[in-house]
C-alpha cells in the first residue's frame, strides 16, 4: 500500500508569520521573519578596513546575512564566526565586526537574561 503523505511543509516547525520572507539568524541559527533580524553586509568601516556593517533598511546592494538584534545572537555569531562564511568573505582577514556592535549599543539592546 502506497503512503500517503499530507500536503504539508517539511521545514522546521517554528513560530513564524508564514505570510512574509523568513531568513536564519547567523548567531542563533533559529528561523524568524524577516522583519525581526537586522541585515548585515560586508563593507568598510569609518577608517576603509573590511568589516561587518549594518544594514537596518536592507538596502543595501550587496550580499547580506540576517542576525537577531541581541547582544547574545550577535555574540554566537562572533564566537562560531559566521559572519565570515555567511557573506562569503572568509578569506578577508580581519573582518571586524565592530560596526554591527556599536549599532546594537546604539539601539539599547540589552543581553538576554538566562
Amino acid at each position: 500500500m502506497p503512503v500517503v503523505r499530507s500536503p504539508q511543509s517539511f521545514a522546521r516547525p517554528d513560530d513564524i508569520d508564514p505570510s512574509g520572507p523568513v531568513r536564519t539568524c547567523v548567531g542563533c541559527r533559529k528561523r524568524a521573519a524577516k522583519r525581526e533580524l537586522l541585515r548585515v553586509t560586508a563593507g568598510s568601516d569609518s577608517d576603509g578596513q573590511p568589516a561587518v556593517v549594518p544594514d537596518p533598511t536592507a538596502t543595501a546592494p550587496r550580499r547580506g546575512a540576517h542576525l537577531h538584534p541581541t547582544q547574545e545572537c550577535f555574540d554566537l555569531a562572533v564566537r562560531r564566526k559566521a559572519f565570515g562564511r555567511a557573506l562569503r568573505t572568509s578569506g578577508t582577514p580581519g573582518l571586524s565586526s565592530a560596526p554591527v556592535a556599536e549599532h546594537l549599543a546604539r539601539s539599547h539592546v540589552r543581553p538576554v537574561n538566562t
